[in-house]
């Protein structure tokens, strides 16, 4: 095995491969008649979504005509973009976000009206009413100072425009009919909270021309997050609550709410986007569900009240479970495999494959297994991270050299890395990088005392926890502490900033869409996330002063390691005017740096050329950073010095 300098290290992953994956470009999976639907992300055909459908004994096919997108723009992050109703699809088209039906042999056409404005009405979380006369949804529509959102009825053949059926509330989620259609259950919360802060779950009578009477919440309130309200088919309201410090299952019963599991684990997350489903309804009467317990998700069958039973199948990164008869469909990965559509037998764990059957963009013998690195962080409290060690079956390092690090930091910030065969690691990895993705305080899948560490110390405490990741490391000699880089994308870009600016560990950084003043963001950002800064730094304007002081740009000045920033030219969540703050202050500075803008481009990239282009910028700035020569051709980036 030829020995070669760490980062130089050829590898067969390269931004064409990153490009490819899918990732968890999988969701919204729905069974339904013997089909399962699911939403497919395709960087390849300009970012768009496609509803795929597989029969039985048939083979994955597009449900939508070529050129439609499947996907809701409400809230920004969107999800929920469709539902199906018999062989009907309804769904959300991204071109004009109006609700559009498709029969089958038929086009699609719009039942929602035209809005005044481009994008003006956009809906979200679509249900069908059992007997398919109406569908039931989220409706976000332009208004001043901020969006309305309010939940909507309308016949399901697009006959007259949507009506009202409950408001009042600054956001909505989850309607959800009863079996009978008699009863409508759905979440609300308002301003300043976020869901996964404290919401209520509320419980009506509907009737047969979609009116609501008898209104009343039934759980939930400011301390309890609450996710997924669904009624199994004899009519009892299940949702999953986090009174007991973790999300568990629950019920509602003649006598109030039920606890049907208690364990230290997570059944829910944090509802960033419409539609997701952490469990399902057997045909026998048993709920199939997904838990995450040290950072590591599972599929369970709660036999009964109290009694979980894990099934064993290998996957250890899990989304949208649902049930189809006697066994489970759902997103499932490994650390060897990538995300899939998948069928799991609940009796001997066997996994079958419903997307299509394609190779992994990764050959197993190039693949680093994370293992689970748990450190101690300020005040000698615990954090909780992957490690992957660089590996490529070609190469070695030379013996008196430590591989350089990658911290990886996600966003959210109340999100979670779990292992999975991700290309965008193995891209590092095979190079000859070490890299670790940091799960820092405030993350989901470890409780909600954990996640509530986050409250008021945003910028202390995820900075901390990522930079004490990659000082444990080094300080383990994994790692070369002079060659250690960090980076991520929204809240993460705010902790790669913060790093930058407040602390000297990094050699360098890449800021993705990356928040740098609390002020500016506030002021440009959407609706949704327009008062979280209230619980992750303090409410104005008793917190104007800390506003200030946490907020990288103002300390910018302090930053002399370089920079590379990356920016889509249509993101209204982080919009690109952060970025543009950050870049004048480095170059004031003569901080060496790179701007690349990306037209087309929201919040995340999504397009096959944005992501070809962003591995390779990276991967050149990095190796004039670090000192190091890729083996590979990249298109390399200027640094502005």
């Amino acid at each position: 095995m030829p020995t070669a300098p760490y980062g130089s290290w050829r590898s067969p992953i390269d931004g064409d491969t990153v490009a490819r994956d899918r990732g968890w470009g999988y969701s919204m999976v729905t069974p339904h008649a013997g089909a399962v639907h699911w939403s497919e992300a395709r960087p390849l055909e300009g970012g768009r979504d496609a509803i795929v459908v597989r029969r039985p004994g048939g083979a994955p096919a597009d449900a939508l005509p070529p050129g439609c997108s499947a996907r809701t723009r409400v809230h920004e992050y969107g999800g929920g973009a469709f539902t199906v109703h018999g062989e009907t699809v309804f769904f959300c088209n991204d071109a004009d976000q109006r609700i559009h039906r498709l029969d089958p042999g038929g086009a699609p056409r719009p039942i929602t009206p035209a809005p005044d404005v481009p994008f003006g009405l956009r809906y979200a979380d679509l249900r069908v009413t059992p007997d398919g006369r109406r569908l039931v949804c989220v409706r976000e529509r332009d208004a001043r100072p901020e969006h309305v959102n309010e939940l909507v009825a309308l016949p399901a053949d697009g006959s007259a425009e949507p009506r009202v059926v409950a408001g009042g509330h600054d956001f909505f989620a989850a309607p959800r009919v009863s079996p009978d259609g008699t009863q409508l259950a759905w979440l609300s919360w308002d301003h300043p909270r976020m869901p996964w802060e404290g919401c209520e779950l509320w419980l009506a009578s509907l009737s047969p021309d979609a009116g609501v009477a008898d209104v009343g919440c039934v759980a939930g309130g400011p301390e309890e997050a609450l996710v997924q309200p669904a009624w199994s088919p004899d009519g009892v309201l299940h949702f999953s609550s986090d009174r007991s410090g973790w999300w568990n299952l629950h019920r509602l019963g003649a006598d109030g709410v039920e606890a049907l599991t208690a364990v230290e684990a997570e059944l829910g997350g944090p509802m960033w986007v419409f539609g997701q489903s952490w469990y399902d309804f057997l045909a026998d009467g048993r709920i199939v569900c997904t838990y995450s317990s040290d950072g590591v998700d599972h599929v369970a069958v709660l036999e009964e009240p109290g009694r979980l039973r894990t099934v064993e199948c290998g996957l250890t990164s899990i989304a949208d479970v649902t049930a189809d008869g006697d066994h489970a469909v759902l997103v499932g990965a490994s650390p060897t495999s990538s995300p899939r559509v998948l069928a799991v037998d609940l009796e001997s764990g066997e996994l079958t494959p419903l997307s299509e059957d394609e190779a992994e963009h990764v050959e197993p013998g190039y693949v680093s297994v994370p293992r689970p690195l748990d450190y101690r962080t300020t005040g000698g409290a615990t954090a909780h991270a992957l490690f992957y060690p660089p590996h490529n079956p070609e190469f070695a390092g030379p013996p008196d050299e430590r591989p350089p690090l990658l911290v990886r930091v996600h966003g959210g910030p109340t999100a979670h890395v779990t292992p999975r065969l991700n290309p965008g690691v193995q891209f590092w990895t095979t190079r000859g990088f070490a890299v670790v993705d940091v799960n820092y305080g405030g993350s989901t899948g470890y409780g909600r005392e954990y996640r509530e560490r986050l409250r008021g110390a945003w910028g202390v405490v995820d900075t901390d926890d990522a930079v004490n990741a990659a000082r444990a490391l080094a300080g383990a000699g994994e790692v070369d502490g002079r060659r250690m880089v960090i980076s991520g994308g929204s809240a993460g870009g705010w902790t790669v900033l913060c790093a930058l600016a407040f602390h000297d560990v990094f050699a360098a950084g890449a800021d993705h869409f990356g928040v740098a003043d609390l002020s500016g963001f506030m002021d440009d950002t959407h609706k949704f996330e327009s008062r979280y800064t209230d619980w992750l730094v303090g409410p104005l304007p008793d917190a104007e002063d800390l506003w200030r002081e946490r907020s990288p740009v103002n300390h910018a000045d302090d930053i002399r390691a370089p920079v590379i920033v990356l920016q889509g030219l249509e993101d209204r969540v982080v919009p690109p005017s952060q970025s543009e703050r950050v870049v004048e202050a480095l170059e004031r500075n003569g901080v060496p740096h790179a701007y690349l803008t990306f037209e087309g481009e929201q919040h995340g990239f999504r397009r096959a050329e944005t992501v070809r282009r962003v591995m390779d910028a990276q991967l050149s700035f990095y190796a004039q950073v670090l000192g190091f020569e890729p083996a590979d051709a990249v298109e390399p980036v200027a640094l502005v010095r």
